[in-house]
């Protein structure tokens, strides 16, 4: 009985090591698989950059402001780098998943007010502090005790308005500015907007296959074409643009702190956090995994420091893409937990960021192009706040908070219109209204009364 003493109590232990290295040796066959480059995994990563907005965004926001070429190129050249340098970083070190990274569109309209009204620089420093807060909150993880701000029905109320607020400058450019503006609602721009607005509508959800994942590149290309057949697109400029070249430090002036310009930007960084830790959750689920602390931490960390240096190279924040996760339903990463494509996918953004050439023809794009293209990604957006919206647990104080914080960021500001001075640009703010409104009024209509509720609950026990 002695000798088989030994044997009993060994023979469990060896079995486990067995498993572990077995384990170990499948994973590291995964892991060995997963880091060669094959001409599938180059395929998939120039879907996913033909898939990203990384370059709609910048196009987008320069035209809306009427840029100059040398700064509208310099601007989309300095943002295909940093999303290239950070979704290079987040998928082998930081956050771990295969996600791209690239502008948020929750600073879209912020970046239009303020280029509009001459104040690119304080918006450019406005991203730079905002970052760094943001980074030191990640570092010293006071930003997990922060997660309240993230709930549902904060970050639903605000992606929702996020997308109406970016209809009003999407319409714009799909109409072709304002009634009495120059070829306003003229036929020529109407048929290439509705045209590329189609396109796009109907190859994303009636298109199967390559066809499908491109089809805001085919109606791009399609919307350019019907453009430069109506004399309505000019790239002759393109040709004094360089083949290679880094973007300009601090194109648009120096560091200029505006409080009234700062407040709406640091709200908007906040609205780019609740969307990347929708992205992070959405790509462990597709893999079958669970979001770790330290893949938020890191992750937002990484997201912070590059959009702090996009802020000095004349771009703007980055964050994770949905659009770009939605492709690992369809493709083979998101079985495989493959990040080969997406790690492709950075080196092609960095590559291209390097070439002012397709920075200056990407920001040459007509007007009426690029409202059809990002009419069908405002409506999503919308969509997305909608179905937001619906994860959370349904009841009339909810009902009323979510009521009440869409109704005063939509009509707010128009009914404040004629303020003036710093109260002006925070009212004028749909964004910005709607998410103090849901989180004032999550507070006082939820939080607080549940808050009375468990402590009126605890003395009754005790009482007892």
């Amino acid at each position: 009985m002695a000798n088989e003493k030994p044997s009993t109590q060994t023979q469990p232990h060896g079995d486990a090591a067995t498993r572990k290295k077995t384990e170990t040796s499948v994973a590291e066959a995964g892991s060995s698989a997963e880091k060669k480059v094959t001409p599938k995994n180059a395929l998939l990563g120039l879907q996913h950059v033909l898939v990203s907005n990384v370059w709609l965004d910048p196009v987008f926001v320069a035209g809306a402001i009427g840029l100059p070429l040398a700064l509208s190129s310099n601007m989309v050249n300095a943002i295909f780098i940093v999303s290239g340098l950070v979704t290079l970083i987040q998928a082998t070190k930081l956050v771990r998943l295969p996600i791209v990274q690239g502008p948020s569109a929750a600073f879209d309209a912020l970046m239009i007010a303020a280029g509009t009204a001459g104040s690119l620089a304080a918006a450019g420093t406005s991203i730079f502090i905002s970052s760094l807060i943001f980074l030191v909150l990640c570092l010293t993880r006071v930003i997990e005790k922060l997660r309240f701000l993230f709930a549902p029905i904060v970050s639903g109320v605000i992606i929702f308005l996020v997308g109406v607020s970016l209809s009003g400058f999407t319409l714009s450019e799909f109409l072709g500015g304002a009634p009495g503006d120059k070829g306003f609602a003229d036929p020529k721009t109407l048929a290439v907007s509705i045209i590329t607005c189609v396109l796009v509508v109907v190859l994303s959800q009636f298109g199967k296959g390559m066809v499908k994942a491109l089809s805001y590149l085919i109606a791009l290309v399609v919307g350019t074409a019907l453009s430069l057949a109506f004399g309505m697109a000019d790239f002759s400029a393109v040709a004094s643009k360089p083949w290679l070249g880094l973007p300009k430090f601090m194109p648009y002036g120096g560091f200029d702190f505006n409080a009234a310009i700062f407040v709406p930007f640091f709200i908007a960084y906040l609205v780019a956090i609740m969307e990347a830790l929708g992205v992070y959750q959405a790509a462990t689920e597709i893999q079958g995994t669970k979001l770790q602390d330290r893949q938020v931490r890191y992750g937002l960390a990484g997201e912070a420091a590059g959009s702090a240096i996009s802020s000095l190279i004349g771009g703007f924040t980055t964050t994770a893409y949905p659009q770009n996760v939605a492709l690992l339903k369809v493709t083979d990463e998101g079985k495989t937990s493959t990040r080969v494509p997406v790690i492709i996918a950075g080196v092609v953004f960095v590559v291209l960021g390097f070439i002012p050439k397709a920075g200056a023809v990407l920001s040459l794009i007509p007007s009426p192009v690029i409202g059809g293209i990002f009419l069908p990604a405002a409506a999503s957006l919308i969509s997305t706040g909608f179905n937001t919206l619906r994860k959370v647990e349904s009841d009339d104080r909810t009902q009323v908070v979510i009521g009440l914080s869409l109704l005063l960021g939509i009509a707010l500001p128009n009914a404040l219109s004629g303020l003036e001075g710093g109260a002006h640009v925070f009212f004028s703010n749909s964004i910005l209204v709607g998410a103090f409104s849901v989180v004032i009024l999550k507070a006082l209509i939820i939080d607080l009364p549940n808050f009375i509720a468990r402590h009126a609950d605890e003395r009754t026990k005790q009482a007892e």
